[in-house]
């Protein structure tokens, strides 16, 4: 689901490195995440060429969107949307952080994937396995128990922070 913060319009720095806003000095406040994958199809082939867009909260759960109550708030070296493109081998990859709590729901990061050469596109979001919000959160809990991992990252350390790995099948 695209959710309601999907944004109205596209941030002018749009690209894969959502911990800095071209123009501005400063990281983005947070604990540091490389979200990265692989697109395929569904018989296994690398999809490259594949779109990626993920949008998500900051450090504080506050959305890059007007309807976010706490916009004026929200952290400005936080680029809030990403683009990527997948590279000859399908892979994809974020600079991004660990985004934040915002009421109602458990830390996430939408995702929609664009197959190379247009179709239908897959929109999801990611959750992370080791959240204790999970259990709580509404829209997870939809999901068949049996199914829920496909939507959780693999989740490992990095020297700068936190590495995810999720990997996406397109039809």
């Amino acid at each position: 689901m695209e959710g309601p913060y999907y944004p109205r319009a596209i941030p002018t720095d749009a690209d894969a490195d959502l911990r800095r806003v071209a123009g501005q000095g400063r990281q983005a406040a947070g604990r540091p995440l490389l979200l990265e994958g692989q697109v395929r199809s569904l018989d296994g082939a690398a999809l490259p060429g594949a779109r990626i867009e993920i949008w998500q909260a900051d450090d504080a759960g506050i959305y890059l969107h007007p309807r976010d109550g706490r916009l004026a708030q929200r952290d400005t070296g936080f680029q809030g949307y990403g683009r990527a493109v997948a590279d000859a081998a399908g892979r994809y990859a974020f600079r991004t952080i660990r985004p934040g709590r915002y009421p109602g729901r458990t830390p996430h990061i939408h995702l929609r994937a664009h197959p190379p050469g247009g179709g239908a596109p897959l929109t999801t979001q990611i959750y992370f396995p080791d959240e204790p919000l999970n259990a709580q959160d509404g829209l997870l809990r939809r999901v068949a128990e049996a199914r829920r991992a496909l939507l959780l990252a693999r989740l490992s350390s990095t020297d700068e922070g936190q590495r995810a790995e999720f990997d996406i099948v397109l039809v």
